[in-house]
C-alpha cells in the first residue's frame, strides 16, 4: 500500500464492530441482572402487600399489549392476576449466558376460566443454521374449563403442531397433519385476538432447536475469530455465504401461515423490557388517573386541576390497605372498556 494510502472498510470489518458493540450491551445486560436481582426481591416482597398490585399494572399495559386484551381478557386479569415475574434463566445461579433469553410467568387464582394457577412461557434468544437470529418460544397449554376457551383452540392447536414436528424430528416440516389442521384454523380464526392465543406463539419466521443454535454458534464464533484475525473469505466461503442469504429468503415466511399470534415477540419483549422494570410507575399511573376519574372536573378551576396533578400518591396508605370509592365491595379494579 502506497505511503499515505487509506485501508479500504469492508461491510465485515463494519460488522465486526457492531457485533464487539452488542457483546458489551449483553455484558451490561449481565451486571444489571446482577445489580437489580435484591432489588426485584424487595419489590416483590412490598408489592404483595397492595391488593390488586399486577391487575393495576396490566390496566396501563403499553398500546403494543392494550390492542391484544379483549374484554374478557381484561376481566380475567382484574379479577385473578396475583402476580408477574420475569427472570433470565440463562443468568440464574451465577451463570454468565445469554441476557436475551427470558422467562414470563403469570400466576392466577382459582378462576371459571382455566385450571393453571401458573402460566409460564420462555424466550429463547437463538441462532439459526443460516445464522438468523431471534427469539423463539414453544406453545404452552392453557388447561381451559369447558366451553370457557378464548383462543377457539388456536394455541391447542399449535401446541400440536409443535408436538407432531418434534416427534417426527423436523421443525420444519409441513406433511403433518397438524400443520394443514392449524392452517385451516389460523384461516378461520385470523382475527383472534385473545392475549391468551400469545401463549401458543412459537417465532416470527420457524423455530430453532437449542442443538442448532449451539452449532450455529460456534460456526459464527469460528468466523468472527477469523475476521478479527485479518483472514479474507476465500471462494468457497463466500459460495457457502451466499447459499446461506439464500436459504434466509427461501425460510423467511416458513411458518407465517400456521403462527397464532402476529405480535408475539413484540409483547414478550414488552413485557420484560417495558412493563416489568417500570411497574411500579404503571402502577402509580393508574391510581393516579383513578383518582382524577374521580374528580368532577366541573367544579374545579384551572388552578385546582394543576394543584390534583402535582399531589404525589401515598403509596404507603395503599400498603396499608386503603380502598378508592371507585372500587367494588371485592377491591378489584374496573375492567376494561370493551373495543369497538
Amino acid at each position: 500500500m502506497a505511503e499515505g494510502e487509506v485501508a479500504p472498510v469492508s461491510y465485515e470489518d463494519l460488522a465486526l464492530i457492531e457485533e464487539e458493540f452488542a457483546e458489551v450491551d449483553d455484558e451490561v445486560q449481565r451486571k444489571q441482572h446482577e445489580l437489580s436481582k435484591p432489588l426485584y426481591a424487595k419489590r416483590a416482597e412490598a408489592v404483595s402487600k397492595i391488593p390488586n398490585f399486577w391487575p393495576l399494572v396490566m390496566e396501563q399495559a403499553p398500546m403494543e399489549i392494550e390492542d391484544y386484551i379483549t374484554p374478557l381478557d381484561s376481566a380475567i386479569f382484574a379479577e385473578h392476576l396475583t402476580n408477574l415475574t420475569v427472570t433470565r434463566p440463562e443468568l440464574e445461579e451465577g451463570k454468565s449466558g445469554n441476557p436475551k433469553t427470558f422467562t414470563i410467568k403469570f400466576e392466577f387464582s382459582e378462576n371459571e376460566y382455566f385450571e393453571d394457577k401458573v402460566l409460564e412461557k420462555t424466550f429463547w434468544h437463538r441462532r439459526a443454521a443460516d445464522d438468523w437470529v431471534g427469539l423463539v418460544s414453544e406453545p404452552v397449554k392453557v388447561h381451559w374449563k369447558k366451553g370457557k376457551d378464548s383462543t377457539d383452540g388456536l394455541t391447542d392447536a399449535a401446541l400440536a403442531l409443535f408436538e407432531a414436528r418434534k416427534k417426527v424430528g423436523d421443525f420444519r416440516s409441513t406433511s403433518v397433519p397438524e400443520y394443514k389442521a392449524l392452517e385451516k384454523k389460523v384461516e378461520a380464526n385470523g382475527g383472534n385476538t385473545s392475549f391468551f392465543t400469545w401463549f401458543g406463539w412459537v417465532s416470527n419466521r420457524r423455530f430453532v432447536t437449542a442443538e442448532e443454535s449451539e452449532k450455529a454458534n460456534k460456526e459464527h464464533a469460528q468466523r468472527k475469530a477469523a475476521r478479527k484475525a485479518g483472514k479474507k473469505p476465500d471462494a468457497a466461503e463466500i459460495e457457502k455465504e451466499a447459499e446461506k442469504e439464500e436459504a434466509e429468503e427461501e425460510d423467511e415466511e416458513d411458518d407465517s401461515m400456521v403462527e397464532v399470534h402476529p405480535a408475539g415477540e413484540e409483547i414478550a419483549v414488552t413485557i420484560s423490557d417495558e412493563m416489568w422494570p417500570s411497574a411500579i410507575k404503571l402502577f402509580v399511573q393508574a391510581q393516579e388517573a383513578e383518582d382524577i376519574s374521580d374528580i368532577d372536573m366541573e367544579e374545579l378551576d384551572d388552578e385546582d386541576v394543576d394543584d390534583a396533578e402535582d399531589e404525589p400518591v401515598d403509596i404507603r396508605s395503599l400498603v396499608q390497605g386503603k380502598e378508592k370509592r371507585s372500587r367494588d365491595s371485592s377491591g378489584a379494579p374496573p375492567p376494561k372498556k370493551a373495543k369497538k
